[in-house]
């Protein structure tokens, strides 16, 4: 399982900026080892964002995201106290879930 993500919800002038930091190696599958063999493709296809079990963001990525990769998207409707959570989902079928608390 991967590490977990870095989540920071942060409330601020009426909005939650949230920036998470997801852990995750992200092989586009056009790489090749040291024997010269193709690394095979890994990487996240789905993310999602809720909000007390509201989804407030989603999208589907491909092989161009970068390893390790960050994300940033602002919620008017969040408010101190409440649950951000995120979700990933990799082509291989791995999936990582974090939560964290809108400060």
């Amino acid at each position: 399982m991967a590490d977990p993500m870095r989540i920071r919800a942060q409330f601020k002038d009426g909005v939650t900026t949230v920036r998470v930091l997801m852990s995750h190696e992200m092989e586009s599958g056009q790489r090749k080892d040291a024997a010269g063999k193709v690394i095979p493709a890994w990487h996240i296809t789905e993310v999602t964002a809720k909000l007390n079990e509201q989804v407030v963001f989603s999208a589907d990525w491909g092989p161009a995201v970068s390893k390790n990769p960050f994300l940033q998207f602002s919620v008017k409707t969040a408010k101190v106290g409440d649950k951000i959570t995120v979700e990933w989902l990799d082509n291989k079928g791995d999936k990582r879930t974090d939560t964290a608390t809108v400060s």
